[in-house]
């Protein structure tokens, strides 16, 4: 009987999930086109903190855009000890392009802050000088497609949008991230489903850091990156604060991808491991909450085979198939092989022991771990 009602909560679930859950596995492209854009005033703000291996290419990639309006970047040297510095600003001597960047050595942190958020901030305040209509907001292992930000404008001038984000395509080529990588992406959407996220009467809110343009005023309207100074999660934080007051929209890029490589399964642990007990707002109850409904949703349909019962089984290999199936449409825009799909309760064992070592990281006092700092409040 037990089994028989865990199959019946695992296969509502994936109704749910696959019916009413605005469509979140699709994974398809979202880039905007880019045939329409205006010649808005941009400028990109880029915070790097031992970079130098990927920082050429994302600057090279900004100075090669194809856009007709004017674009200047300013990378902020967040006290980097690899020459980050001198490797963006040899980028854009190499692109002839030398007065188009500007490098900014990151001051102090303040307390209180997330040290991303201070580099941001200080690459906005830079920016004002001048005097730009958007500004994007990216990482410094991001490589722009050549289309890429005329896109993002006129997808933000079209639809009215004050907020625009691309999830880019992620570094996809080692076994360990064929099995992890599309499924962080895709736990991801089923977070934040993009069509609700666009939704103005849907109080959902998300953004991928990695890329975001944001209206100049509307970020000066919410009191600018001071609001989140402390967040862990910023990009998130920054698309509610932006819907409050405006509109926000999320898409998948296929060309616009990250170049930063995770060798093995540890890395991508770390980046789980950073913030998803943030994700959950700190709540220990939250954290008993989601590793129950991942073991119920995800975990059990497969175990549900073994049970002996044949209600249970039925439901349980139905609740596996539906899952697998809604995986793969990921699996396809990532180019991996469609066995990975029932591997899926494997995976989300994967992020749900990711998500328990971070919340045991918080409560150690070393929540929040990024380049060498610790940034989470502790308890």
């Amino acid at each position: 009987m037990i089994a028989t009602v865990i199959g019946i909560l695992a296969a509502a679930a994936w109704l749910y999930l696959i019916a009413f859950r605005g469509g979140f596995w699709h994974g398809r492209d979202d880039t905007p086109g880019a045939s329409s854009a205006p010649a808005r005033a941009v400028v990109a703000v880029v915070p790097a903190r031992d970079e130098a291996d990927v920082v050429g290419r994302a600057v090279g990639s900004l100075l090669a855009q194809d856009y007709p309006g004017s674009l200047h970047i300013i990378v902020i040297d967040d006290h980097s000890g690899d020459g980050t510095a001198a490797v963006a600003r040899q980028a854009a001597e190499q692109a002839g392009a030398a007065d188009r960047l500007t490098v900014i050595a990151s001051a102090p942190m303040l307390a209180g802050w997330t040290g991303k958020l201070w580099a941001v901030r200080q690459g906005v305040v830079a920016a004002g000088a001048h005097r730009p209509d958007y500004l994007l907001l990216t990482d410094a292992d991001i490589v722009h497609a050549p289309d890429n930000l005329a896109g993002l404008v006129a997808r933000a001038e079209q639809g009215g949008y004050d907020l625009v984000s691309l999830m880019v395509r992620l570094h996809c080529a080692s076994l360990w991230e064929r099995l992890l990588i599309p499924a962080f992406v895709w736990f991801f959407f089923m977070l934040y489903p993009p069509r609700w996220v666009a939704d103005p009467h849907r109080s959902t809110a998300a953004a991928a850091g990695g890329c975001m343009l944001i209206r100049r005023d509307a970020l000066e309207r919410i009191g600018g990156i001071d609001t989140i100074r402390g967040e862990i999660i910023d990009d998130c934080a920054l698309a509610r604060r932006v819907k409050a007051a405006g509109q926000v929209w999320l898409g998948m890029a296929h060309d616009t991808t990250s170049i930063r490589a995770y060798g093995s399964w540890r890395p991508i642990w770390d980046m789980i491991a950073r913030c998803a007990f943030a994700q959950l707002g700190y709540s220990a109850l939250a954290l008993i909450g989601m590793v129950l409904a991942l073991t119920i949703i995800f975990v059990m349909p497969p175990l549900l085979l073994l049970s002996g019962a044949p209600a249970a089984m039925a439901l349980g290999g139905a609740a596996w198939l539906a899952m697998s199936l809604a995986y793969v449409p990921m699996l396809r825009f990532y180019r991996c092989p469609l066995w990975i799909a029932p591997l899926l309760p494997l995976v989300a064992l994967f992020y749900t022991a990711a998500t328990i070592g971070s919340a045991v990281q918080f409560w150690r006092g070393r929540g929040g771990r990024w380049k060498g700092r610790y940034q989470a409040a502790t308890p």
